[in-house]
This record gives C-alpha cells, sequence and structure tokens, in this order.
C-alpha cells in the first residue's frame, strides 16, 4: 500500500524538521521509493536539506492536500510531509472534510501522523488534544525527541503514553545530537550522509563517529515503523 507520513507536532522548535530529514535518509539508505512534501514557505528543511526529493506543498489549500494523495496513489511509495508549525488546523479540515481517514483503506493508502515531542506540557497538551479528536482513527507515532531534555517522565506519569498505545500508537526515541555538531551538519545544506563522508563537512574524526552512531539508533528506531 501507498504511505502518507505527516511529521508534526504543532509546537515550533521541537525538531520536526529533524525528524522529517532522518525518514528522508532512512529512506534513501535503504532504497525506499519515497517523495518529500514541505510546507514551511521560508525555512523548509526537505527543500534545503533533500531538494532532490521534495516540492513544496501549501497546506491551507484542499488542492495542494489533494496532490499528495494522487502522488501517494500514482506509485507505490512512501509520501513524507514535513508540516510547519501552525498548520494543524488546516490538515485536520482537509482529513474531516474529505473523509480521508474513513477511506483512506478502499484507496489503498495509510495515513501514520508522526507526533514530535519535546519533554515540556505544551507537547504534552497537544497530543492529548491529537488523542481527543483521532481516538484510534488515525495511526500515531510518538516520536520523543531528547533536543530539550531527555526525562519525559510528565509523559508517563500523565498517563497519556499509555493511552496512546492502547490506541495502537507507537513510540520512538530520538537521542540528542550536540548542537554544535548539528550547526556544522547545517553550514552546508547537506544530506546526513553528505555531512558524514565528505571531507569538506567541518566534522572532526570523532564528531562524524558520534554522527554515525546517531543515525544509526535513529534509524533502528524509525525501522520499527517504515520497516
Amino acid at each position: 500500500m501507498s504511505q502518507i507520513h505527516f511529521i508534526g507536532g504543532e509546537k515550533g522548535g521541537v525538531g520536526k524538521s529533524v525528524v522529517a530529514r532522518l525518514l528522508a535518509q532512512y529512506c534513501i539508505d535503504n532504497q525506499l521509493p519515497f517523495l518529500g512534501f514541505d510546507s514551511d514557505k521560508s525555512h523548509g528543511a526537505l527543500a534545503r536539506f533533500y531538494a532532490d526529493y521534495s516540492a513544496p506543498v501549501r497546506v491551507e489549500s484542499f488542492e495542494s492536500l489533494d496532490a499528495l494523495v494522487e502522488a501517494a496513489l500514482q506509485h507505490d511509495r512512501r509520501i513524507l510531509v514535513d508540516l510547519a508549525a501552525q498548520t494543524h488546523d488546516f490538515l485536520v479540515r482537509w482529513l474531516e472534510d474529505s473523509a480521508l481517514l474513513e477511506g483512506a483503506g478502499e484507496m489503498g493508502l495509510t495515513l501514520t501522523y508522526w507526533h514530535v515531542m519535546d519533554s515540556g506540557r505544551d507537547s504534552l497538551d497537544l497530543l492529548r488534544k491529537l488523542l481527543d479528536r483521532f481516538g484510534g482513527r488515525l495511526s500515531i507515532v510518538l516520536v520523543l525527541n531528547e533536543i530539550r531534555g531527555e526525562d519525559f517522565s510528565l509523559l508517563e506519569e500523565s498517563g497519556e503514553a499509555a493511552r496512546a498505545q492502547a490506541l495502537g500508537a507507537r513510540i520512538v526515541h530520538i537521542r540528542r545530537l550536540a548542537d554544535a555538531t548539528m550547526q556544522k551538519i547545517d553550514k552546508h545544506s547537506a544530506s546526513f550522509w553528505a555531512a558524514v563522508n565528505a571531507a569538506d563537512r567541518d566534522l572532526g574524526l570523532l564528531e562524524r563517529q558520534r554522527v554515525k552512531v546517531w543515525l544509526a539508533r535513529s534509524f533502528g528506531e524509525i525501522a520499527t515503523v517504515l520497516g
């Protein structure tokens, strides 16, 4: 079946674009056909780092979102959609007005929402709203991104992680990569592969090794969802 993966979380700064880049690199490394769509008009990560694999999408436009489904169904491939902050309401309106969650199976299409979270209260509140709205109707992946801290006890104590899993959600952990290292990678607007393999990317020998370890661990988590 064709797949559409929405990488969201609504809150800015939780690392949605890093997760989108990881998914793109995972698909490339594992020779999984995919196409990326970037909804950020000014700072799109897929458009910047994986330009050969991405195209823009306007989440406020039903016609533009409809094109995601058409692109998915034209070929058996994965569609990755990097959602900018403050686009969630547009996406929900499109899903509900199109009854897409109810009709996706008949189309031969699966929809997955990657809810990228930091360890703060805002991400937890957004998860609660997501589960309240969709329950088990939408396949959800909780991405616990350690970019802003490693302690997700607030999530565990709230009961929302257990609730999500009871509804069929999966949990993926992305460890933190040092800010200085990520800044060096981003400096050249290059893919993660280029960052660790090209000689002119400013990374020292041990930095390259740490990035390789970080990628391997991240890909091990992603593999539980993408296969």
